[in-house]
């Protein structure tokens, strides 16, 4: 199965973010790092960034939400 992959102008849309507030709940592990797509481009799979978003609708606290972070990279690291 295909995961899309959405650029930053699509995060961004998809969450309602600046570019900046995502790079810097990345650096606080609150938001999936980008996936290398190749030499200076970076994606996201949308299921990731769908699930945050109802993570953060849920009204889930900071703990919750970087615990399901790290399941995602867990997910997909276990998936190459």
């Amino acid at each position: 199965m295909n995961a899309i992959m959405l650029r930053m102008p699509a995060v961004v849309a998809a969450t309602g973010d600046a570019r900046s507030t995502i790079y810097a709940r990345i650096s606080e592990k609150l938001f999936v790092s980008g996936v290398r797509t190749g030499r200076r481009s970076v994606a996201w799979p949308s299921s990731e960034i769908q699930a945050i978003n109802n993570a953060r609708i849920a009204g889930k606290s900071e703990e919750e939400i970087r615990a399901l972070v790290d399941r995602l990279h867990a997910a997909r690291k276990a998936a190459q």
